[in-house]
């Protein structure tokens, strides 16, 4: 068995939260409340987790910041560690080639420092180009032959940096031997998830789901496995509908999915990049993350009423959960 199919059969069924990295005020990260962070995450029921991610803010922070983090992730769990690879937001605007290298050099770097896998960001820029499925394909290829690791397919929404890949090039990448699967974040777009997914069966590939406001549908148009933002606080909450869902139990998944819901309805919202700050809200709420770590340097500003209603739909959920308990 590959090293590719092997990482497949692990992650399959399973929930890798997208993890937060706390910082303070000044946009310097904690490493005292990472840690601590990470020892609570440990104790849920997850496949893995996601460092470098979208919601841990990966291609925001230093090159220093970074290894560290990982390692730190390293050293808490015994599970997979799937690491990030892309642009780093100080090369965004740098010629296209040396953004690529940078993308393959990261990949690289994450397997020096004990990742299992990589997930390739995609390249915004691909998308306007004559021969942009030709170089997202290429990218994928070169990340697997610097790193050695399997590697994740990233399909993401324009609003975090992403675009729409075609189902043409879902299928390309995912008949690539080194592609263990695809995440597929579209955000709101449901034609462009099922369209992925539909692309993507038949490969045996993991099929990964990336969408918070679209979580339970997801799994029924083909998703078998999460990696999403919205389970870097209260994973259980995600975890119970993948779990109700693989079991076959119809009545306990309109359930789960139902709660997981409207907790998305108060976290996942506009600003989209408000995302980051609502989940850092909630996972001070449960106490995985101090409050003087929870700032999120590189997203909009936002009121306290927003605060308030995470809040309020977590006072909600757990009181929910007490009455049935």
């Amino acid at each position: 068995m590959s090293a590719t199919e092997e990482l497949a059969g692990r992650l399959r069924g399973t929930v890798l939260p997208a993890v937060l990295t706390p910082m303070d005020a000044s946009g310097a990260v904690d490493f005292a409340a990472l840690r601590r962070y990470a020892e609570r995450m440990v104790a849920e029921r997850i496949g893995g987790v996601a460092v470098w991610a979208h919601t841990g803010r990966g291609l925001h922070l230093a090159e220093a910041d970074r290894r560290r983090v990982l390692e730190v992730w390293r050293d808490a769990v015994d599970l997979p560690v799937v690491a990030g690879a892309g642009v780093p937001r100080a090369l965004r605007g740098a010629p296209l080639d040396e953004a690529e290298d940078a993308a393959v050099a990261m990949a690289a770097r994450a397997a020096e420092l004990g990742a299992d896998a990589v997930m390739v960001y995609p390249v915004a820029r691909h998308h306007a180009l004559p021969d942009g499925e030709e170089r997202a394909a290429r990218l994928h290829e070169r990340v697997a032959e610097a790193s050695g690791l399997p590697v994740l397919g990233f399909l993401l929404h324009g609003e975090a940096g992403g675009y729409p890949y075609a189902p043409g090039l879902v299928r390309r990448l995912l008949e690539q031997p080194s592609t263990a699967g695809i995440k597929i974040a579209t955000l709101d777009r449901a034609v462009d998830c099922q369209d992925a997914l539909r692309a993507a069966e038949g490969t045996g590939a993991l099929l990964v789901t990336g969408e918070d406001r679209m979580f339970g549908p997801s799994l029924m148009w083909g998703a078998d496995t999460a990696l999403v933002g919205i389970a870097a606080a209260r994973a259980g909450l995600t975890g119970a509908v993948l779990d109700a869902w693989t079991a076959g139990d119809a009545a306990g998944f309109l359930r789960a999915s139902g709660r997981l819901d409207r907790f998305a309805e108060a976290t996942f919202l506009a600003p989209i990049e408000g995302y980051v700050q609502r989940m850092l809200w909630a996972a001070v709420w449960e106490g995985a993350i101090p409050e003087e770590a929870a700032f999120d340097p590189y997203g909009p500003p936002l009121p306290d009423a927003e605060r308030r209603a995470v809040v309020a739909c977590l006072e909600r959920l757990a009181k929910e959960d007490g009455a049935a308990a």
